[in-house]
């Protein structure tokens, strides 16, 4: 019989069981709690976007006069907020989004400093250094200031607000019920991928993205996938029973079936990295200028502010007072609308200005300390300038080109993935919030040559290299090495005896042994030295509380039979999985889990003296003599 097949005990419990069990129970609980980040994520994002939209009305509506139209197809209407006639008054553009700025700075750097900018990179910042930690208070305060930033004109997206309040929720919940810090990381970053889900309407891509975003080299968070899918199900039917299932934006049906149109996607990868680095280099440009800046930040999202509101007031009159230009504030989406559903009927020079003006004014709104998310922005920034590409060529080579619209979607995955070096989580994330789901192929072209022709500059700083580089995986080498290290390495010398217990031996006895063994348990075995169970220190003294004055207790009476021991092929990881289980400062060693024979007794300092030994090369014998491990 192999070992950890079978365990002797009342009912003959399969030992199997007893080991898989730990590992069953923290998946089942961090599962399950990924149900309950998914809901609280889905209704943040209800609740989000009902926030947006009445900031936006009364604040760029009511006051300025601006409506973005044509709204993306998806986008539900808001019918208790009619929208009027009221004429645009240009200059209240430079106002409004200023205001909205010092608004959102006074709440930001008042209340939660790490709310500022954009709550991605928080939440992957908290995965690597912080063990998935976000103080509770952060998801509150980013929703509210992101409302007040993005509905006064401020560019930005509502995802990163979205990811902060699931990521929030995440950390709080593993708090509250005190997962290990693997585990709260692990529902951290599922509560960024459920937000994703929600506001994007992408609940595939939102479970990979969460895997996807932590690394900028093309790794995946392995552990993070289901969580995140889980979440992000939930999420988006969540989300999808208020506003509906249909994707964010409405498009043609757009497929391809020419293997030479490649080529042309080829050149549109090129121009989709190229805009991406333009994209991050400017952005954390203006985000440094305004570091340095040596005036209170409160004050800072506000210039910012009326920075954007400069910008978007340039390119109206520049425009001859052309009111689609103003899709370089708040959320744009309008701009990539009218990109696919007018593809023909949309100028070169408005969509380069548009994606230009955005990557403007996003780092002007951003990087002064604002709030809000940088993804929504990049669809902008990346569909009309992937739009302008396909007009071009369209103009030159129709038939390269005969759906300029279809570069448009394809602009939007690539662009991102240059920008964000996540290239699966995008490519479908594009996919699912469009319906295209024909334009897969040329769609994972471009993603996967503008990543690579890109540099590494990424818009989340907070991206590392792989796992070997993330605080979050320190030790991930060491315990491969435990595992393959046993503790029958780490018995003592053979003949040496070991202090057990008979299960008539009465308390007195029992005390004795355990002082003159200095050990805080002790196993109690039959005759021929099988384990029976153990008797531990702590359980004495609760025991004997609980007992009957007078009446003689035994170590039958003290011991537990519900520990799981130690055996000698066991390897040092699990060792430490059953230590920590039985929460024990020791525990017996058994020759197999079939006969049960105990050998030693060891501790769980010993076991981790023991293998620092054997890491650096030696173990320590029993006359002090150093020698080398033994093979």
């Amino acid at each position: 019989m192999k070992p950890y097949e079978r365990r002797v005990l009342p009912g003959w419990v399969p030992e199997f069981a007893r080991l898989g069990g730990m590992r069953v129970r923290s998946v089942t609980r961090v599962l399950g709690s990924a149900v309950l980040v998914g809901l609280v994520a889905g209704f943040g994002a209800v609740l989000f976007y009902y926030a947006t939209r009445v900031a936006a009305h009364y604040a760029l509506g009511e006051l300025t006069g601006y409506h973005p139209q044509p709204r993306p197809g998806g986008e539900p209407s808001m019918g208790s907020l009619p929208e009027d006639a009221r004429p645009l008054v240009p200059w209240l553009l430079l106002i409004v989004p200023a205001v909205g700025g010092l608004l959102s700075g006074w709440l930001v750097y008042t209340f939660a400093p790490e709310a500022e900018g954009h709550g991605t990179d928080a939440v992957i910042e908290a995965y690597h250094h912080a063990d998935g930690y976000i103080r509770p208070r952060v998801p509150l305060v980013k929703i509210i200031a992101s409302a007040i930033t993005m509905g006064t004109g401020g560019s930005g997206g509502r995802e990163g607000p979205i990811a902060q309040i699931g990521a929030g929720f995440g950390s709080f919940l593993g708090d509250v019920l005190r997962f290990r810090p693997s585990e709260r990381r692990v529902l951290t970053a599922a509560g960024m991928g459920a937000g994703i889900a929600a506001v994007f309407r992408a609940p595939l891509a939102g479970a990979l993205f969460a895997a996807e975003v932590l690394y900028w080299s093309p790794e995946f968070e392995a552990e993070v996938i289901i969580p995140a899918g889980i979440a992000s199900v939930v999420s988006y039917t969540t989300y999808g029973a208020f506003f509906g299932w249909q994707p964010l934006f409405a498009m043609p049906d757009l497929r391809f079936g020419d293997p030479k149109r490649l080529l042309a996607y080829l050149g549109l990868a090129l121009a989709m990295a190229a805009l991406g680095m333009v994209y991050t280099h400017v952005f954390y440009g203006v985000t440094d200028l305004f570091r340095r800046w040596k005036i209170p930040n409160h004050v800072k999202p506000a210039i910012g502010g009326l920075a954007t509101g400069a910008v978007a007031l340039g390119l109206y009159f520049g425009f001859g007072r052309d009111a689609s230009v103003l899709s370089v504030l708040s959320f744009g989406y309008d701009a990539v609308q009218r990109a696919i559903t007018d593809e023909t009927n949309v100028g070169i020079g408005l969509l380069l200005a548009i994606a230009l003006g955005k990557i403007l004014t996003t780092s002007l709104t951003i990087g002064s300390g604002g709030s809000g998310g940088v993804f929504g922005p990049s669809m902008v920034i990346g569909g009309c300038g992937g739009g302008a590409f396909g007009l071009a060529l369209h103009h030159m080579w129709p038939s390269f080109c005969p759906h300029p619209a279809s570069f448009v979607v394809v602009g939007m995955a690539g662009f991102f993935a240059a920008a964000a070096k996540t290239p699966f989580s995008t490519l479908v994330i594009v996919s699912e919030m469009t319906g295209g789901y024909h334009l897969l192929l040329p769609a994972l072209w471009v993603c996967v040559l503008a990543y690579l022709l890109a540099d590494r500059q990424s818009i989340y700083r907070a991206q590392l290299e792989s796992r070997a580089h993330s605080p979050a995986h320190t030790g991930s080498d060491v315990r491969v090495l435990l595992a393959n290290v046993r503790v029958g390495r780490f018995l003592p010398p053979a003949g040496e005896p070991v202090p057990t217990l008979a299960a008539d031996d009465d308390l007195r006895v029992v005390v004795a042994r355990m002082s003159s063994a200095k050990l805080p348990v002790l196993p109690v075995t039959d005759a021929a030295g099988t384990l029976l169970g153990i008797v531990d220190i702590e359980h004495i003294h609760v025991t004997r509380e609980k007992g009957e004055d007078g009446a003689p207790l035994l170590a039958r009476d003290l011991m537990r039979t519900d520990v799981t021991p130690l055996a000698v092929n066991d390897t040092l990881d699990l060792a430490q999985e059953l230590f920590v289980d039985n929460d024990l400062l020791a525990l017996p060693v058994v020759d197999d889990r079939e006969h049960r024979r105990v050998v030693a007794v060891i501790r769980r300092h010993e076991i981790a003296s023991a293998y620092l030994q054997y890491v650096h090369g030696r173990r320590t014998s029993s006359s002090g003599e150093s020698v080398p491990p033994p093979a």
